[in-house]
């Protein structure tokens, strides 16, 4: 029974799951490929050291005995665990159960409790069941935000607005809970890069920028300007491997380099770099997640929330100056580089073209935002609906329906939420818990 489920269990995440490498005892490792005593605990341990797993699932195929998952727990502890049993098959002949499993899978959960070794249990499942895979499927995604998280690296380009003391951030605590670094970089330094950058280093940025932009407001020397930024930041990027900025996005980029960064943003973001506004650290770090908890698959983009909407109560316009990603588009859209419709008539039009206008597609989407309080990390969580609109708005927006804005206004204001959030296509609120649940993070779900 144990080893026909335990086949049946390897096969269907290996070929349901393409986005993750399992690594288990073969057949010739423990008996049957099964961890059943103390010496198959003790083979297993070294496996797993030899491999680096960044995860651990634990699965009962029987009843089996708790001490031996145990001791694998113990010696994988630091690293997110799931754990599941499998479903009972017909009884014998003679009226006996076959497995038993789930509860074997009460003593080895009752002992990680006992032993303070966080873990998801998943559930009783038939391998081959849809559940089971979309559960294996959300903790796997956990565990690469788990994995890439922990020590995660992020440029700040330069100082925050003085105005915005919600762009603040608690660097020590990043660095002892998280391991999270910052990496600075000055706007002095970005400015004389950008000036050795050559033409024919940027031909190809220059060329599909050209292609996937309505460029007729902007000349040669402006498209120019954005694709050596975009050139400069993807080179810091892959020279410090950062998951993402946070950028100083107003007004010294405007007075030094002479355009506004939120097309190169978007880009940035885009190809897998995070890029957040205003060099908001929790901002640039929640994208990084949102974008991991897809297998890096889909990207977010990095809103306002700004208004409700004039004749709906529960719409809201998640809003940004044009640093969306061409991705994000609707189909009909043609995205516009434009002059910045905050900044161009204060500090000038000439120096503040390079956002990118257009509405974003429809459907389901997460918002999440990161904050720290007291020495406590939280993450607000919430859905909504992106809608269609025929209006022709500024900058890169979407009406977001949600179920109660009031609520979620609410919440916001009362836990200490900032302006910024991170909004992405697809429902990411139990990926979201999972991973939070590893990392010590609250949830605030809405």
């Amino acid at each position: 029974m144990g080893n026909d489920m335990r086949d049946r269990t390897i096969s269907s995440i290996e070929k349901n799951i393409k986005e993750i490498e399992l690594i288990y005892p073969d057949k010739k490792l423990t008996d049957g490929g099964l961890i059943t005593f103390k010496e198959d605990a003790d083979k297993v341990i070294k496996l797993f050291k030899e491999r680096d797993i960044q995860g651990l699932i634990i699965g009962m195929m029987t009843f089996g005995e708790e001490i031996p998952n145990l001791l694998i727990a113990e010696a994988f502890g630091g690293l997110p665990i799931q754990v599941f049993a499998t479903k009972e098959g017909s009884f014998t002949e003679d009226g006996n159960r076959k497995s038993d499993s789930f509860c074997g899978t009460i003593s080895t959960a009752s002992g990680l409790v006992r032993r303070k070794i966080k873990f998801d249990f998943s559930g009783v499942y038939f391998p081959e069941e849809e559940e089971f895979i979309s559960d294996v499927r959300r903790f796997s995604k956990a565990v690469l935000a788990n994995t890439n998280f922990i020590g995660m690296k992020v440029g700040a380009l330069g100082p925050r607005p003085a105005p915005f003391e919600t762009c603040a951030i608690n660097e020590v605590d990043l660095i002892e809970k998280f391991r999270v670094k910052v990496v600075p970089f000055t706007l002095l330094k970005l400015k004389a890069d950008i000036e050795n950058v050559k033409e024919e280093d940027i031909k190809e940025i220059t060329s599909e920028i050209k292609k996937s932009y309505d460029c007729k407001l902007v000349n040669e020397k402006i498209i120019s300007k954005i694709a050596k930024l975009e050139y400069v930041l993807k080179k810091y990027a892959g020279k410090e491997n950062l998951s993402g900025f946070a950028i100083q996005c107003w007004t010294a980029m405007q007075e030094e380099i002479g355009v506004s960064p939120c097309l190169s943003m978007g880009r940035l973001t885009d190809s897998g770099i995070m890029c957040a506004c205003e060099v908001d650290i929790y901002g640039a770090i929640t994208m990084a997640v949102q974008h991991l908890l897809t297998f890096r698959q889909d990207v977010p983009h990095f809103i306002d929330w700004t208004i409700q909407n004039q004749e709906n109560e529960n719409m809201l316009l998640a809003w940004h100056c044009g640093n969306a990603p061409i991705s994000l588009k609707c189909k009909s859209c043609m995205p516009q580089i434009n002059t910045h419709s905050v900044l161009g008539w204060q500090i000038g039009y000439d120096k503040s073209y390079g956002t990118a206008e257009f509405q974003l597609k429809e459907g389901l989407v997460t918002i999440n935002r990161l904050v720290e309080i007291d020495g406590k990390f939280k993450m607000l969580s919430t859905t909504g609906e992106a809608v269609p609109d025929n209006r022709t708005l500024r900058g890169s927006w979407k009406w977001i329906k949600v179920n109660d804005l009031k609520a979620l206004y609410r919440t916001i204001i009362e836990e200490g939420f900032v302006h910024h959030a991170s909004m992405i296509f697809g429902d990411l609120r139990k990926e979201m818990n999972t991973f939070c649940k590893f990392t010590g993070i609250d949830v605030i779900e809405v």
